[in-house]
């Protein structure tokens, strides 16, 4: 444990934003479970939300740090080929 405050003060600000950093990576987890479903389900109208909103979290965990750039463009590739039906992984 550290001695000095403001490395203190850093690890709680580490804690913090690594939470916040799982939240959002785990939302994008749960939104591809969701589409993976939705294209199973054979539902072209869920299917397309869900891969909106998959598309939207990722942008958004992009923008705030949580993933990189091209991990993104990776996440959003695959999410593009599971709703064609391609499958992937």
């Amino acid at each position: 444990m550290a001695n000095i405050a403001s490395q203190k003060k850093r690890n709680l600000r580490s804690e913090r934003e690594r939470g916040e950093n799982r939240r959002l990576t785990g939302a994008v987890k749960t939104h591809f479970r969701r589409l993976e479903d939705a294209v199973a389900a054979a539902d072209a109208e869920v299917a397309g939300a869900e891969h909106r909103a998959l598309v939207s979290r990722i942008d958004k965990a992009v923008q705030k740090g949580a993933l990189h750039a091209k991990a993104g463009a990776r996440k959003k590739a695959r999410a593009a080929r599971i709703l064609a039906g391609a499958g992937g992984s």
